[in-house]
């Protein structure tokens, strides 16, 4: 689940290229994110809306909190306010990733690997357009994913994808079913159908004490959610 927070600026000048305030964005956010002890993962502007999209580093236990996500936007926006890289009215979002995480870059494919992931590619004259698999390698042109199964390739191939043959990616949160409890033949678990032993002596059952479901206890109040 990915978490963001969001502000509105407004300010003057005239519309410059994008990839190139994308850029001098990045220079001027990058900063604060490292300063905070966490990654600019992504930062895309289009259609009057600056999304800003932080992580921790790889390796790290836990996500970002919401706390640091305020305080990262309060950051950013001072800046932004200070510099006024963007023209015109536009919206700030700040956020994490979440579990599933689109892919834009080489660094999003190499950070990645090991990842389940789906690719769609551009339309280059291949009937099959996606691709499922474990993203096994990726460089600064292309990624390696080890599909799982598709009419292009049969499973357990690896296949290069260029960066510039795909339309979009991302990976994929695989959810692994938890063990069982109490499973067959592990220590201590309980076997069925075990015959009685007829020579031990039988016990009394316990007598199950009546709870008057009407009476009101002094902690039940104390432990409601508020």
């Amino acid at each position: 689940m990915s978490i963001s927070t969001t502000t509105e600026r407004t300010t003057g000048g005239d519309m410059s290229e994008e990839s190139a305030l994308e850029r001098r964005l990045h220079s001027l956010v990058a900063p604060i994110v490292s300063d905070l002890g966490l990654e600019l993962y992504d930062l895309d502007y289009a259609g009057g809306i600056l999304k800003v999209t932080i992580d921790t580093p790889p390796g790290s236990p836990g996500g970002v909190d919401v706390d640091t996500l305020a305080q990262c936007t309060r950051l950013v926006s001072r800046e932004l306010d200070h510099t006024d890289p963007i023209p015109g009215h536009y919206t700030l979002e700040v956020s994490s990733p979440g579990l599933e995480r689109t892919l834009r870059t080489p660094r999003h494919f190499q950070r990645e690997i090991g990842k389940t992931v789906s690719i769609r590619l551009r339309d280059v004259g291949n009937s099959d357009r996606r691709i499922n698999g474990v993203l096994v390698a990726a460089d600064d042109t292309a990624c390696t994913v080890r599909v799982d199964g598709t009419a292009a390739a049969p499973i357990g191939d690896d296949r290069v994808v260029p960066y510039d043959q795909i339309d979009r990616a991302k990976t994929v949160f695989v959810w692994e079913a938890a063990p069982k409890p109490g499973g067959r033949g592990k220590p201590g678990s309980k076997r069925a159908n075990r015959p009685a032993d007829s020579s031990a002596p039988k016990r009394a059952p316990k007598k199950t004490p009546t709870v008057n479901s009407t009476d009101n206890h002094p902690n039940d109040q104390e432990n409601m959610p508020s």
